[in-house]
């Protein structure tokens, strides 16, 4: 004990200046997007600017005692009817496009539904329709108009609903050359793009908020998907969201974006 450096019982541990302000942030985070977890945060507070690593985080994240709900039981892998997991994935951007339909309710109990279009290479959402109905004339008035702004993918996945088996989206479809990939029956997990992405559209935004209006529903998925595609980061991309442009804005410029383009469109 005599032998011990003066400096030994003298030190006293000095926090950086930034971290109470980093704490307040990182707390505001985690309660602002409630699904998240330290490494989206760690993404999120990057791309605003702080210069701080996932494992400083990590330790302000369990100090303050944060944490998510336990994950959804995990899903089987992406097999074919044969036993084997061969099949057609994107190699590139617009090679295969997904579509499904969501369906959810507003505050009166009148059902409503989504239909959810996604690029599985990007894993950008392309669109989110909102209606009381959908069918299959209302897929073709979507796709026709990404097809005008995007281009014409090589394929698109979907189930065997009416709506995307319907002569006139399959007679359609082949008259552009677009590649019709259905799923089998029963089996949403060889769809697994999209079904991700509807799965947290549903556990981020339906599952936490109340439409008291269809309009109010158009404009709050809107804003949530301008932000799963500019900021949200996607751990599948490194941490990063889908759209290209996002790493030229920041999270506070986006709060607001969905509803500014949907305020701003032009009504069909």
């Amino acid at each position: 004990m005599l032998k011990q450096p003066r400096t030994t019982q003298r030190y006293v541990p000095r926090q950086p200046d930034d971290g109470q302000v980093l704490t307040e942030r990182i707390v505001d985070l985690a309660r602002e997007y409630g699904r998240y977890g330290y490494r989206r945060v760690t993404a999120l507070l990057r791309m605003e600017g702080w210069s701080v690593n996932h494992k400083r985080v990590q330790r302000i994240w369990r100090r303050e005692g944060l944490k998510v709900p336990k994950k959804q039981p995990q899903r089987a892998r992406l097999w074919l009817n044969d036993g084997s997991c061969i099949r057609l994935r994107p190699q590139h951007k617009d090679h295969v496009w997904a579509y499904d339909f969501v369906h959810h309710r507003t505050h009166d109990g009148r059902g409503m539904r989504l239909l959810t279009i996604v690029d599985e290479y990007t894993r950008e959402s392309l669109a989110i329709d909102v209606a009381r109905k959908l069918n299959s004339e209302d897929v073709l008035y979507r796709l026709g108009r990404l097809f005008v702004h995007r281009g014409i993918p090589g394929h698109i996945r979907s189930d065997n609903g009416p709506e995307f088996t319907a002569e006139a989206v399959r007679d359609w479809l082949s008259r552009l050359a677009v590649g019709t990939l259905f799923i089998e029956p029963g089996s949403p997990w060889e769809n697994g793009y999209v079904e991700s992405f509807n799965g947290k559209l549903r556990d981020e935004l339906l599952n936490g908020e109340i439409f008291y209006t269809l309009k109010e529903a158009k404009v709050l998925i809107e804003r949530w998907r301008q932000h799963y595609n500019r900021v949200r980061p996607h751990s599948s991309l490194g941490y990063r969201p889908p759209a290209p442009e996002a790493t030229l804005l920041k999270p506070a410029t986006l709060r607001f974006a969905g509803l500014n383009n949907l305020l701003s469109a032009p009504s069909y």
